[in-house]
């Protein structure tokens, strides 16, 4: 089986932050080169969130993005998103994927090596890590992990590791370098005067950490 590649930047449209509508704020991301974006918000009722979700995806995937709903895989099938992403206290994976089927991309969110191992040995197609540095975007962020947790369950799967949590320009290569395969950024992007412009940055930052580790 190929192994899925994701792009190295994934950005969390998080409802939350924005000042600017949900789709103006994608159509910036998106031009600026964004070709993984999950959409989050906590307060939506069930219905306003598929409605956010279905504009976000008719928009999103003919341009070519991967488009993720957050939490809810009843949501994310029901909107045709490309699939969904699940915490620790959402729907277990395997819950998750008997609702959105085979085809449909699933991620999980974990906090430490247990939290890993166990997400790793489920359906999900990727695993996110964190917070690997200290963040501000959650009330209750769990412990910070640092870059250590990152190179230690590196060696446990072929999956797609996806690092999230406080992370800016200044850190995004390390953490590739220390097995990343993806960068989950929300507020550095999403709190810029133009998130645009920040996105674009990202972009050439992580291809040019591409571009030397291929060397």
């Amino acid at each position: 089986m190929k192994r899925l590649v994701l792009p190295r930047l994934y950005v969390i449209l998080d409802a939350a932050l924005l000042t600017i509508s949900e789709t103006e704020c994608a159509e910036k991301l998106a031009a600026a080169g964004v070709r993984l974006l999950q959409y989050r918000n906590k307060r939506a009722s069930a219905r306003e969130l598929f409605e956010s979700s279905k504009r976000l995806s008719a928009l999103l995937m003919p341009q070519g993005v991967t488009f993720v709903v957050n939490d809810r895989a009843d949501v994310a099938l029901a909107a045709e998103a490309s699939g969904v992403h699940v915490g620790q206290e959402d729907l277990g994976a395997e819950a998750a994927r008997s609702v959105i089927g085979d085809g449909k991309l699933l991620g999980v969110s974990t906090h430490n090596l247990e939290q890993f191992k166990q997400a790793a040995a489920t359906s999900a197609d990727y695993v996110a890590v964190g917070p690997v540095f200290s963040t501000s975007t959650k009330a209750n962020p769990d412990p910070v992990v640092g870059i250590e947790l990152i190179r230690q369950v590196r060696s446990l799967t072929d999956k797609p590791i996806v690092a999230i949590g406080g992370i800016t320009l200044e850190r995004a290569a390390e953490v590739i370098q220390a097995g990343a395969d993806s960068v989950a950024v929300i507020s550095h992007i999403l709190l810029a005067p133009d998130a645009g412009k920040r996105a674009r940055q990202y972009v050439e930052l992580l291809e040019a950490a591409n571009h030397a580790a291929a060397v």
